[in-house]
């Protein structure tokens, strides 16, 4: 299990937050802190908290303040931050400080389910060690920033592009619109939808599947393995 300290100086919110995360399969929340300080005393408590839920409004320091004190105590704990702090300065600061993801407030738990999987997937990634060729640490470095969507068209789906985007991730290789269909139980005209949406953002290259007669298949492959 991935233990998650949830960082937030509403206790509403905090809850809210720490019941979304443990909604998401092989996380588990550690704690709750509401300020500064007592968000530092749990890490000092539970050293084997895995990753931080950081607000930035906290009360007696910034949320930033307490990474930076995390990072001079020698804590290596991962920082995604769920913060209404939106100013480039506060973002460029979270970046600098090591933080892996920028989560705006408000946001639906889609939003976070998303970046919580792909940090999973991306602990899984590094817990291989060994060394890495350019196209693995394209997608090491790619993993968090590809969980979060582009605005989606009138008409489309969180949920669908989710289903869509994670099967073309996982797969060994290119897939057409039917394969997709399959693996996420929508249509297959939803999932060709779906595939050029992805493709026409750069997030998937469509490569072509030549036959024996008519016209080639289309295949879609994840834009870092292409």
């Amino acid at each position: 299990m991935i233990e998650v300290l949830v960082v937030d100086d509403d206790t509403r919110v905090a809850r809210v937050n720490a019941a979304y995360v443990e909604k998401v399969p092989g996380f588990h929340v550690a704690g709750e802190a509401h300020n500064a300080a007592d968000a530092l005393r749990q890490l000092e408590a539970m050293p084997h908290v895995d990753l931080v839920l950081m607000d930035h409004y906290l009360p007696d320091e910034t949320g930033l303040a307490v990474v930076r004190e995390m990072r001079r105590r020698g804590h290596q704990t991962d920082v995604i931050m769920v913060t209404a702090a939106r100013d480039v300065t506060t973002v460029q600061a979270a970046m600098r400080h090591g933080a892996l993801q920028y989560l705006v407030k408000p946001f639906a738990f889609a939003g976070l389910r998303a970046r919580l999987e792909a940090y999973a997937e991306l602990r899984r990634t590094l817990d291989g060690g060994g060394e890495a060729e350019q196209a693995e640490v394209d997608r090491i470095f790619g993993a968090l920033s590809s969980s979060a969507e582009p605005d989606l068209p009138k008409g489309h789906s969180p949920t669908t592009a989710e289903l869509v985007r994670r099967s073309l991730m996982n797969a060994e290789g290119p897939l057409s619109a039917q394969e997709i269909a399959d693996r996420t139980g929508v249509s297959r005209q939803t999932a060709q939808r779906y595939l050029k949406l992805l493709e026409r953002t750069g997030r998937a290259r469509l490569t072509l599947k030549y036959g024996d007669a008519g016209r080639p298949e289309h295949r879609y492959v994840w834009a870092t393995r292409a």
